[in-house]
């Protein structure tokens, strides 16, 4: 055999073994990617342990299953009481065009009062919110203005990861939230990707995600 034969023999050998470790890295890849994309509903879902606090506040959205669950912590004892937030609606609007409106959080209260949480025991805070930006932050007025230290926050499974950044960021260690989430919400993480309410709500959340990681430079719309 020539030296000729020889070093494309190698040559070859060495090519063969880049394509393969190519394909690998490739496969790994491809599995790496299908890991993530199936677990990034899971990933979401991220609350705290529950634990006596001053209230309990239920984020706008997620009807009935929010009020629900405040309702289950509520009769656990774990607060002595709920606080709704106000979404903001147009109500002018509506109201030229002679068109009656109940905002979302009359309906909160009556689930929350059909659940056995008395009435004396809710409050609906007085701001109108358009996002949870706003809501968090008026949560940490009502706190601060009452002297509370500690919140249950109520929201969507899909939801706990981004409310528990959104206070890191907006609140601190001033005063500490416990996140929950509600147990009844239809959301699936294992199978996110099967109804467009789950899909939206997975690309909503990291969008989310992305604008408080980088410091909320996206704000919230005037209303």
């Amino acid at each position: 055999m020539t030296n000729t034969t020889i070093i494309r023999a190698r040559g070859g050998g060495q090519s063969r073994r880049k394509r393969a470790l190519a394909l690998i890295v490739i496969l790994a890849l491809i599995v790496a990617g299908v890991f993530c994309f199936r677990g990034a509903g899971r990933w979401l879902v991220r609350q705290d342990a529950l634990a006596p606090a001053d209230a309990i506040f239920v984020l706008s959205g997620g009807l009935p299953y929010r009020a629900e669950e405040a309702a289950i912590i509520f009769r656990a004892g774990y607060a002595k009481e709920i606080w709704l937030s106000r979404p903001y609606a147009p109500v002018e609007e509506l109201t030229r065009l002679g068109v009656s409106f109940t905002g979302e959080e009359e309906y909160s209260r009556e689930v929350l009062i059909r659940e056995g949480v008395p009435d004396s025991a809710i409050r609906i805070l007085p701001d109108t919110v358009v996002d949870t930006e706003q809501e968090i932050e008026e949560a940490s007025r009502e706190m601060r203005r009452e002297g509370k230290s500690q919140v249950i926050i109520v929201t969507s499974p899909q939801h706990t990861r981004r409310v528990r950044a959104l206070w890191r960021v907006l609140i601190g260690k001033q005063n500490r939230a416990i996140v929950r989430a509600a147990t009844e919400d239809p959301f699936d993480p294992g199978y996110w990707w099967r109804n467009t309410r789950d899909a939206l709500s997975v690309v909503r959340e990291y969008l989310g995600l992305l604008n408080a990681w980088a410091g909320l430079p996206i704000r919230p719309h005037a209303t």
